[in-house]
């Protein structure tokens, strides 16, 4: 196959941004590499038209399609049987797995009609159903899996993928070593560390003193209520020491507008950031966070000083997983999200604070961060497809 030939790639994820960011970023390595590629996203219902914002910044001919999917809520503070005796557990399990079957079914006739090369799959329940489809119709799968927990989907599909990449080291992983490869999150090349100047000029184009100390809090694409109602309650302490910039996610951005200030200058309100989050994670002096494999990577690539609250409910306990991958360089500062179900609580505000105030622990969360770097992560990605569409 010569480079002009019009290749054709799926790429599937879903559910957050940190399963569709990195599609935009291995689109973009994928159009450097190989001179014709016809590429498709599929996404689920739910996330779409957060899907639809962050592809179109890439390339807005890219075609975006819906799959139906379901999940499988397996809750880390849960036992094995409180999964079957909670009616508000068990019967959306029940109905999600009817899901899957008509998402496996739409997959495999909308697979018909557009046949790609190669199929990718991101991250996200949607890609169950897909790769199914995929296998069936023989079409090679790529898994890509973020977090230092293989989830339920990718150890589904990683039986019958073609290759596998992980987003940690391979030592973290089950995955058979002859198909695995370690290549890093896809990020953004907007997505760099910047020198002092560049910080406080970026500051100021995004509407603060650049004199003063920016805190963003981000919670992922879908918020995080508890960091949310934290951060608001004790928002004027905050606001005495820095500037502040919160992402709320869209579910609770009018509930906390309406608790937080509109005319101050020192602080900002978001429910969903699409085109400029390089600038905003690069500006920040200090950024807390969730453990999103791909929100870490991105803190890694524009070094900043994080703190991780990692949110321990969700399935496997993946987050407490990918946070230790940090806690155990100590490239962060690890609050326990256990410690927010009291909003009054100050352990999160005081972990905030802490780094406000230390200028040298700044610098050295900033550089044990910067060390999980890896800027070749979309390119590496973008090869490893190819190659197999190549062969297919």
């Amino acid at each position: 196959m010569n480079k002009h030939k019009n290749m054709k790639i799926l790429a599937v994820g879903g559910g957050s941004g940190g399963h569709v960011t990195p599609i935009a970023a291995v689109i973009r390595a994928l159009q450097d590499q190989q001179g014709s590629t016809a590429i498709r996203v599929w996404t689920d219902r739910t996330f779409a038209p957060q899907a639809k914002s962050i592809i179109a910044r890439v390339d807005p001919s890219v075609k975006l399609q819906t799959i139906v999917g379901g999940k499988l809520r397996r809750y880390h503070h849960l036992t094995f049987l409180q999964h079957f005796i909670i009616p508000s557990v068990l019967w959306p399990n029940l109905r999600d797995g009817l899901l899957v079957i008509i998402g496996t079914i739409q997959s495999f006739v909308k697979l018909l009609l557009w046949r790609p090369d190669v199929v990718f799959t991101k991250g996200g329940y949607v890609c169950l159903p897909v790769g199914w489809a995929a296998n069936l119709l023989r079409i090679p799968v790529v898994i890509h899996d973020s977090d230092a927990h293989p989830g339920l989907t990718n150890r589904l599909l990683a039986r019958r993928a073609t290759a596998i990449a992980t987003g940690a080291p391979l030592e973290y992983y089950s995955y058979p070593a002859n198909k695995s490869h370690y290549v890093g999150i896809p990020v953004g090349d907007a997505f760099k560390a910047l020198a002092p100047e560049a910080r406080r000029s970026t500051k100021q184009s995004l509407g603060f003193d650049a004199t003063h100390q920016l805190v963003v809090i981000t919670g992922g694409g879908l918020g995080a209520k508890r960091i949310n109602d934290t951060i608001t309650l004790h928002l004027q302490r905050l606001l005495a020491k820095a500037n502040v910039l919160l992402i709320s996610g869209a579910t609770q951005y009018d509930e906390l507008r309406a608790l937080t200030p509109e005319a101050d200058d020192r602080f900002q309100l978001h429910a969903f950031v699409s085109d400029n989050m390089a600038d905003i994670l690069g500006a920040a002096d200090v950024v807390v966070t969730r453990a999103g494999a791909t929100t870490m990577l991105e803190l890694a690539a524009v070094a900043r000083p994080s703190i991780i609250v990692p949110n321990g409910r969700l399935t496997a306990g993946h987050q407490l997983k990918n946070a230790k991958v940090y806690a155990d360089q100590n490239a962060a500062i690890i609050v326990d999200d256990e410690t927010l179900d009291d909003p009054h609580s100050t352990v999160l505000i005081d972990a905030i604070e802490l780094v406000l105030d230390d200028i040298s622990l700044q610098q050295s969360l900033a550089k044990a961060i910067h060390g999980f770097a890896k800027p070749h992560a979309a390119k590496d990605m973008a090869a490893i497809i190819v190659r197999i569409a190549k062969k297919h």
